[in-house]
């Protein structure tokens, strides 16, 4: 028997950026494309053998971006996955809330700026949201706000680089990160039936960076179980509100 052909891998020496590459989605998306055969440039707070800094600081992104150039020259795929701070109006500050987009909106488009002139062919841009772009909870102003913004700054994008990048936006509902099994009323309040992990995120992504999402841009895709498109009313199929 012939010996089996070796894959190919999918992003063969493409030049992919990740951005809160550390942990969680981002590190399962790193990993993902490393599997592909991808040169993945990660930066994050969390100190490690990737670029450390804060993405809230205009100079930390140049420097970044200037290393990503000097050792690549181009980039394929720019993943904005950082989160933003997480806090509510009762206790958010003004400089915080302010950090908060600084890291969630204006550090993804300064990096599209700053790679503007150095996306390779095929170029593609994908942004993490959050299904709170369309929804919220109390005291989550902060963050929601971040996701809500970056989901526009998509479809800005979008129609800034056609023709040579396309920019496409996700928005996750649920996913833990450790990639926990949840049982119960956790699970089954999802049409899918379960609580979702960084891989569900991570194909996605993988798939709108490739040749086969060639017609999908300004585009935002929700993956959460099928939670937004529950309808809920107090008594209504079993739902009820305790106050």
């Amino acid at each position: 028997m012939a010996l089996e052909t070796k894959r190919e891998m999918m992003f063969h020496e493409k030049v992919v950026v990740i951005t809160g590459g550390a942990q969680g989605i981002g590190r399962c998306c790193a990993e993902c494309f490393e599997r592909e055969g991808a040169i993945v440039h990660v930066i994050d707070r969390k100190p490690g053998p990737w670029f450390v800094g804060d993405l809230a600081d205009q100079g930390t992104l140049e420097r970044f971006a200037s290393e990503v150039l000097a050792k690549s020259g181009h980039v394929d795929v720019l993943v904005n996955n950082a989160m933003p701070l997480f806090k509510g109006i009762d206790e958010c500050t003004y400089a915080e809330f302010a950090y908060a987009q600084a890291v969630g909106v204006t550090a993804p488009f300064y990096l599209a700026k700053l790679f503007q002139e150095h996306f390779g062919p095929g170029a593609s841009i994908i942004n993490i949201s959050s299904s709170r772009d369309r929804m919220s909870q109390p005291q989550s102003e902060s963050y929601t706000a971040a996701k809500g913004g970056i989901a526009a700054l998509t479809h800005a994008l979008a129609a800034s680089l056609a023709g040579r990048v396309r920019v496409n936006s996700i928005s996750p509902g649920w996913i833990d990160t450790s990639f926990k099994t949840y049982e119960g009323p956790d699970a089954t309040q999802h049409f899918a039936g379960r609580v979702g992990n960084p891989l569900d995120i991570a194909n996605m992504v993988l798939y709108l960076a490739s040749e086969k999402a060639g017609f999908i841009t300004g585009e935002n895709i929700c993956i959460d179980g099928g939670m937004t498109r529950q309808m809920i009313y107090h008594n209504d199929f079993g739902w009820k509100l305790e106050c």
